[in-house]
């Protein structure tokens, strides 16, 4: 076949030519844009204020990973001759970017809020400080959550393959990070944690959950624990439970918010998956079983064991294709 240069190039001009059109109509689009962003009834954040950054607590999460498991997720090798120097690098490094993302989130909810001066650079630092003091605690707590969710699971052939590879040890750590910063009240910061996390395992846990030691999580993918959930020791919980609160008609929503909405697990449950357990007033008393697809909306007493009755299943023959 015998392309004609000159017709081509006739018609890619053209094309060209076409295209450009589409692109004149940008500085209008781009003006409509800017004055949008002077509507008050929309969210804008344009201010000389710096505000607290996802890519940086993304990092936050990162440093936190590498300190609270040390060798595991280093980018080299570590060995006892350069430990001090590691550690040490890390927890600086660390430290820096903690108390500018704790001063940007305190910050910008004082300058959106119109709140009183809370000194935010001087709080920032100290927070950060106090959550690094707290790492021996914390790594001391996750290692029970790594020991109950080996123990729970025959699949786990090494507490090796549980902090490599689990989903829920990651959602559990991120969540025990981000609880402190919450206990603070610093804002923002924390819920962006937990949600990065929950976008990466599918486990949502709200930071201001109060869960305690050996918290082990099976699969995990689905799993919502809302803010309010109050988790004994030994607790398991499987894929697509939720610990949630009923629902709130939207003009009461404000009466309800700090108010206990989510239930309380005791110590040694397990729930099974697809369970869902609603309100503030509901308790699963210790050592008690919640068995699959189970909704449960009041509470039940220690040693018990709540399933559905088994389901009625029709089983046939499929005829032959003929």
């Amino acid at each position: 076949m015998v392309i004609n240069n000159k017709n081509r190039e006739e018609n890619c001009k053209t094309r060209a030519d076409s295209f450009s059109g589409y692109r004149n109509h940008l500085p209008s689009i781009t003006e409509k844009i800017i004055e949008d962003c002077k509507n008050e009834s929309t969210y804008t954040h344009i201010d000389f204020d710096p505000i607290p950054s996802i890519k940086s607590a993304v990092e936050i999460i990162s440093r936190f990973k590498g300190i609270l498991f040390p060798g595991f997720f280093s980018s080299g090798r570590l060995d006892p001759a350069n430990l001090n120097y590691s550690i040490g690098q890390d927890v600086s490094d660390l430290f820096d970017i903690l108390s500018e993302q704790i001063t940007n989130s305190i910050r910008h909810d004082c300058m959106r809020n119109n709140l009183e001066c809370a000194d935010c650079e001087t709080r920032g630092k100290k927070i950060a400080l106090d959550l690094l003091e707290a790492i021996p605690d914390l790594r001391k707590r996750l290692a029970t959550d790594v020991t109950a969710t080996y123990d729970g699971d025959p699949a786990a052939k090494s507490y090796d393959e549980v902090i490599f590879s689990y989903p829920g040890i990651f959602a559990i750590m991120v969540y025990r990070i981000a609880h402190i910063l919450f206990s603070y009240k610093v804002p923002l910061l924390p819920r962006v944690m937990t949600e990065y996390a929950h976008s990466k395992t599918g486990i949502d846990i709200h930071p201001g959950a109060v869960i305690n030691e050996s918290f082990g999580i099976d699969h995990g993918t689905g799993i919502v624990i809302g803010e309010t959930t109050e988790i004994g020791k030994n607790v398991r919980i499987y894929q697509g439970v939720t610990l949630g609160a009923l629902s709130i008609p939207t003009e009461d929503g404000e009466s309800f918010r700090g108010k206990k909405r989510h239930p309380t697990i005791e110590d040694g449950v397990i729930i099974y998956s697809g369970a869902t357990i609603l309100g503030g007033d509901v308790v699963i008393g210790a050592r008690s079983v919640v068995g699959g697809n189970v909704w449960l909306t009041e509470s039940v007493p220690p040693d018990t064991k709540v399933i559905l009755e088994a389901p009625k299943l029709v089983v046939k023959k499929v005829p032959k294709v003929r």
